[in-house]
């Protein structure tokens, strides 16, 4: 088997799964008991709120966990909205966000909220100047993706934020970073983020883990209400194994970030150079490092090659998994908002599939996927 869906869920690494067996099995103290095991349980928490706050250099007490990147998206879009109503009602995010921040924005919409959703050129990227434009007194959120889930589209967060803190300093400014963080250096100070989300099953740790990190004095009203656990912002018994995971693996991705990015760009180097000579195969999006280094976009022409039976026939006849866009909606019947918004033909729109690499994948393993394309394309597009 050859697993190129990394960007729907990566394997746990042995790291991360030595720490959750401890936390299991060993020290299984609830984090609120007053007790030694329950300290035990709360050095965990500790332990993995500094090695992210040292990976984005800010305070620990800025790093609140969570159950994964929706929650940690419906926080962001929900909590800033509750939390700024009284000020504005208009939030800016983009047409090819993932589906976590694309539904609770629409949500909004339904209650009163004014919603501006940017397009993108032909490679997925944003104008500044549309999202200049689209700034209002009114505004109170900005949301924008580090990069898209799909095609592996890097946005220019940078300048964007400051485009928007220019306009009005007291607009938040989300972005999801489920995609980018453990690929690349994301300092949210530095680059102006007032909040951003992260996964841990995108980076080799456990499902069910992720974090919000939420500026100093920046408000969010807490969508789960119970015991005051995160400090208020987020109730519920901790998952100290999976948090205790996402520590681990965190630490892994950035003690190793530049080979590992150096090895991902080249298996996309090499797989895109390989099939792009391929009759009726295209590559969406920017293809070199103007891209994500993990994810390739590939679209198919010809009447048998819907994005399934293409997943069907590379999963039982060469042993290759990969999927058709976001795994969280690809058991959908529904088309794919970022390749609309790329323009991308009406007849491609269902005849698409993603390709996404980890730093675990070989060479061999992408020689082999590109013989498979050369082989199985030319009969799919008869």
């Amino acid at each position: 088997m050859i697993y190129f869906d990394n960007s729907a869920t990566t394997r746990c690494s042995d790291g991360a799964m030595k720490i959750m067996q401890e936390c299991l099995q060993v020290n299984y103290g609830n984090p609120s008991s007053l007790h030694k095991m329950g300290y035990r349980g709360k050095d965990y928490l500790k332990e993995s709120r500094e090695t992210i706050a040292s990976i984005l250099k800010c305070q620990p007490k800025e790093i609140y966990f969570t159950s994964g990147g929706t929650e940690g998206n419906n926080l962001a879009i929900k909590g800033v909205a509750s939390a700024k109503k009284r000020l504005g009602n208009h939030i800016i995010t983009t047409k090819i966000e993932h589906a976590s921040v694309l539904n609770p924005v629409k949500a909004l919409e339904k209650e009163g909220f004014e919603v501006t959703y940017l397009g993108t050129d032909e490679y997925g990227v944003i104008s500044l100047d549309e999202l200049k434009a689209a700034i209002r007194e009114d505004t109170i959120l900005v949301s924008i993706m580090m990069v898209n889930n799909e095609i592996g589209s890097l946005q220019p967060i940078a300048e964007a934020c400051k485009i928007v803190k220019k306009a009005n300093p007291d607009i938040i400014f989300h972005t999801d970073c489920i995609q980018a963080f453990g690929k690349m250096s994301i300092i949210p100070k530095k680059l102006g983020i007032d909040i951003l989300t992260v996964s841990g099953h995108k980076i080799h740790g456990a499902k069910g883990s992720g974090f919000i990190y939420i500026k100093d004095k920046v408000r969010v009203v807490p969508q789960i209400l119970g015991g005051g656990h995160e400090n208020g912002m987020r109730s519920g018994t901790e998952n100290v194994p999976a948090i205790a995971s996402l520590g681990v693996a965190a630490k892994e991705a950035y003690d190793n970030l530049d080979r590992n990015r150096e090895h991902l760009y080249a298996m996309k180097s090499r797989f895109i150079e390989g099939i792009e000579s391929i009759d009726g195969v295209t590559v969406n999006g920017h293809t070199g490092e103007d891209s994500a280094p993990q994810i390739v976009s590939v679209s198919i022409k010809g009447n048998r090659t819907r994005a399934q039976v293409m997943l069907n026939a590379l999963q039982d006849n060469y042993g290759i998994l990969v999927s058709a866009g976001s795994a969280c909606s690809s058991n959908k019947p529904a088309i794919s908002e970022t390749l609309k918004s790329i323009g991308l033909e009406k007849d491609l729109l269902e005849r698409t599939i993603r390709f996404s690499f980890c730093p675990e994948n070989t060479f061999e393993e992408v020689d082999t996927a590109i013989e498979a394309l050369k082989d199985l394309v030319p009969k799919m597009i008869l």
